[in-house]
């Protein structure tokens, strides 16, 4: 993985896969812009805060201004060492639940990975492209050691991001940092050995503190090994090493030995979200949406919504009742009753006090999830990992019944450009002011272009007039 990795070059990158690493940078630099008005985003700025400044873009500093509710008092962004931006942005990337996923490894790379990236490529001035050629080395690697875990790591409980994400940055940012074989090697070894996380996090501030620290991880990894520190030469397969200690030895060879003749990035590809809340959600509130479309349903005529779903759903969203914003993200009843409130509902819908709302709790009451033997087929497992059957009850004793496999958003059905676009300026708008947030995207656009990464928080940083009151935006008109 190192020598190729090391060799990777932009020439050598598909067109299809550059427009996948492109769009990642794009929703990634939306949801964390998001998410720095977090709880946990605060927290890890506070963190920054008391140490050192250094030559990297902290990104809750640059939202610092929602507190006061006004997007057009955005504050100049607090600047850290590559190691704080990345872990504070991070935990921006992944605390709403809003990031890319990737089914090779069941793994949120981009939250980790982009992040690191951002922070390496501003201290370094680097450009747009070398930024996408790391993004796509330390990307393809992390989801090929994740596809050779074949489900089993996070079937075990592990949280497959805070595990396999260090390994994702630390190539990536070792690849920016123009770390050759062995050096390169060397850092993906000590992120190995960094490597943790666990299922219990889910539903609580940790899991997005964890991404956070996935990314420092890997930022610290790709230094350490241009500092010339070494690691195991064997860190995978080592009797006392990844595969042993974490997959029950188990180590699929050929899912990393084919990097550069299969692009994971393709294939299974990136799921996109469309909504704010756990993955596992998205395909039950798809179904319902459709029938709601369809048959106009209304949520004062349900009676009961019936979801089933694969295992790994149900195992996922384990709150039924959720009390806080981060519970309802790992909420089918949450999704599916919120959807039947507002088929539309985005990032508003999970204010604390949206959540506790009396209508929303009493619909979250009619929604159950079931499970059975059908979905245990592994031809099924593979076509529809977290798909669902909707089953809605109506009290006139109608039935309505919808199945999807894969999600909107998902790599078999991914968002336009327009609704990308859509999602990142309901993301930054709030954050950065309408018209800052239209300089953020067009950069972000032309990613792949000359424009150094340094320019991109430079936008952050200059003042932006506020919009007019009352004065139509020209964004509005455009095509979600």
């Amino acid at each position: 993985m190192a020598q190729w990795a090391g060799g990777l070059s932009w020439e050598r990158v598909p067109d299809a896969v550059r427009q996948v690493a492109a769009a990642c940078v794009i929703d990634t630099f939306g949801v964390a812009l998001a998410g720095s008005a977090t709880d946990p985003a605060r927290t890890a700025l506070a963190l920054c805060e008391a140490q050192a400044a250094g030559p990297s873009t902290v990104l809750p500093a640059v939202a610092g201004a929602l507190g006061g509710g006004l997007a057009h008092e955005v504050a100049p962004g607090m600047r850290g060492s590559m190691q704080q931006a990345a872990f504070a942005n991070a935990v921006a990337a992944h605390a709403l639940d809003f990031d890319d996923n990737c089914y090779a490894g069941f793994v949120h790379g981009s939250a980790v990975i982009v992040p690191a990236l951002l922070a390496c490529a501003e201290a370094a001035d680097a450009r747009g492209t070398d930024m996408l050629t790391a993004l796509v080395a330390g990307a393809e690697c992390e989801y090929a050691v994740g596809a050779a875990t074949r489900g089993l790591l996070y079937d075990k409980g592990w949280w497959t991001t805070g595990v396999l994400g260090p390994i994702g940055a630390a190539v990536a940012c070792g690849k920016l940092l123009g770390l050759d074989a062995p050096r390169m090697a060397h850092a993906l070894a000590l992120a190995v050995g960094m490597a943790s996380g666990t299922k219990s996090c889910f539903g609580s501030d940790a899991k997005p503190l964890m991404a956070g620290k996935a990314a420092q991880s890997g930022v610290q990894a790709a230094m350490l090994a241009r500092a010339g520190a070494s690691g195991p030469a064997d860190p995978l397969s080592h009797a006392y090493g990844f595969a042993a200690l974490y997959n029950q030895g188990v180590l699929d060879v050929q899912a990393m030995s084919s990097l550069g003749d299969r692009w994971y990035m393709l294939a299974p590809g990136l799921d996109i979200k469309r909504i704010p809340v756990c993955l596992s959600s998205h395909a039950a509130v798809d179904v319902l949406r459709e029938l709601i479309a369809q048959h106009g349903v209304r949520a004062q005529d349900v009676e009961s919504v019936v979801c089933d779903v694969p295992p790994i759903v149900v195992a996922n969203l384990r709150h039924e009742m959720p009390r806080t914003p981060s519970e309802a993200r790992f909420s089918m009843q949450f999704a599916i009753g919120m959807t039947l409130l507002d088929p539309d509902w985005g990032l508003p819908a999970l204010a604390p006090e949206q959540v506790t709302r009396a209508d929303l709790r009493d619909l979250m009451r009619r929604v159950r999830m079931q499970t059975g033997p059908s979905w245990d087929d592994p031809a099924r497992q593979e076509q529809a990992p977290e798909g669902a059957v909707v089953q809605v009850r109506m009290r006139d004793g109608t039935t309505l019944e919808g199945r999807r496999d894969k999600a909107l958003g998902s790599a078999a059905h991914p968002l336009s450009a327009a609704q990308l676009a859509r999602k990142f300026m309901d993301c930054a708008t709030p954050v950065a002011g309408e018209q800052r947030a239209l300089r953020l995207l067009s950069w972000l656009q032309a990613v792949d272009g000359p424009a150094r990464v340094r320019s991109l928080f430079e936008i952050l940083a200059a003042p932006s007039p506020a919009d007019a009151a009352g004065e139509r935006s020209a964004w509005g008109a455009s095509d979600a």
